[in-house]
């Protein structure tokens, strides 16, 4: 099903991108991780460049693969983070989608770098790079790990990095931080998180009316618009055409047997191959660890340090695995579904849960069964198409029996 919003969202992101590459000494460009400080970034006046944005554009696209040997002809190993290596490839081969897509010949260049290293060590490494490159200044947020709880000491420090952080941005660019702006940014965003939590949400009705495989279509907007009135008012017009299919019975798929949970990256350079294959086995791929990564409840404009640096610490992929477990319980039972997919991205370890036992564990907690799928986010060497469509058929034929 074609989603009526899907016009304007295409009208968005050209905008964002075209915005990026217009020539605005007033603005600075800033580049940040994707669930990284967007917001005070933005409250300091700058344009937000994210080039895990442009990692994931490069798999869809299927070109990472003629760029990933640019980076290792560099020194980066196969084995790194593929969106590292496309990006830094595509960087070193002088050629990027946007050109085709947006009419940007390459990224914008950075005024500052900013990186939070909640998610892996590698976006340091990967920011350091460029950081090298353009003489430009790199400020990282450092984030304890793999954490049960987020409170007391631990919060403390949090709230005092970010501080820090936001003190480092200020001098780098020479400015003073207008925390009257940096509130409404917040609070902005908060009001967005929220609006797109409430569309994935709908795929907890049957049959639902948006995947997995559109959720990382139309998160496009809560990744790189944060804190603007523009993402805002693109997810009241999502989750208004989502309601009106819930309201019509209309669901994504022409019919809907199963539901999947899908947990860890997405296989960006199959991703239509693999939503054709699930929506061709009547099975809705509903929910995933993935898309609610930006997904932040603890947003408050009251106290925009400390609860930003609170909804960056506690995404997914920074908790313990006993968090991780009950998330995933609690998930599967909200959306009801019939198994779980684990996509073992061969460069991404950070995020591929099911390398210490996990899936076993939530099996033994829910009763579902699982597959493992061998892949990776953006290097299709590593992805085996025959073996995935076997895997994937054989695990659904066992479901529906």
């Amino acid at each position: 099903m074609q989603l009526r919003a899907n016009a304007a969202l295409k009208a968005l992101m050209r905008e964002y991108f075209q915005d990026l590459g217009a020539e605005d000494p007033a603005r600075p460009v800033a580049w940040c991780t994707s669930v990284g400080p967007a917001e005070l970034l933005r409250a300091y006046g700058c344009r937000v460049y994210f080039p895990e944005n442009h990692g994931a554009l490069l798999g869809v696209t299927r070109t990472a693969g003629a760029c990933i040997p640019h980076a290792t002809a560099a020194g980066y190993s196969a084995r790194i983070c593929s969106y590292l290596s496309s990006d830094i490839g595509s960087h070193l081969r002088g050629r990027t989608p946007l050109a085709e897509a947006y009419g940007l010949a390459a990224p914008p260049r950075p005024d500052l770098l900013v990186a939070s290293d909640n998610q892996c060590r590698e976006v340091e490494e990967w920011f350091g790079y460029y950081a090298r490159h353009y003489n430009a200044p790199l400020v990282v947020a450092r984030v304890p790990k793999f954490l049960d709880r987020i409170e007391g000491h631990a919060l403390d420090y949090l709230t005092s990095e970010m501080e820090q952080v936001a003190e480092r941005i200020g001098r780098a660019l020479g400015r003073a931080l207008d925390h009257g702006r940096l509130a409404e940014t917040l609070a902005c965003s908060a009001r967005a998180t929220a609006l797109w939590k409430e569309a994935l949400a709908c795929a907890r009705h049957r049959p639902a009316p948006l995947t997995f495989f559109d959720g990382t279509v139309q998160m496009g907007p809560i990744v790189v618009l944060r804190g603007t009135a523009a993402c805002e008012d693109y997810y009241r017009l999502l989750l208004a055409e989502l309601r009106q299919c819930l309201d019509e019975g209309r669901g994504a798929l022409p019919a809907e047997r199963l539901r999947l949970y899908w947990d860890g990256m997405p296989v960006w350079g199959r991703l239509r191959a693999l939503s054709e294959l699930f929506a061709s086995l009547e099975t809705a791929v509903v929910a995933s660890t993935y898309c609610n990564s930006w997904v932040f409840d603890a947003f408050d404009a009251a106290e925009p340090l400390r609860s930003t640096a609170r909804a960056y610490a506690e995404i997914f992929i920074n908790r313990s695995e006993a968090w991780k477990e009950e998330y995933l319980e609690r998930a599967c039972a909200d959306f009801q579904v019939d198994g779980l997919v684990y996509h073992d991205a061969l460069t991404c370890p950070h995020n591929s849960n099911s390398r210490f036992g996990l899936p076993e564990r939530v099996k033994r907690r829910t009763g579902l069964p699982y597959i493992v799928l061998d892949g990776d986010l953006n290097d299709l060497r590593c992805y085996s198409d025959e073996q995935s469509v076997i895997k994937i058929e054989t695990f659904i034929e066992q479901l529906k029996q």
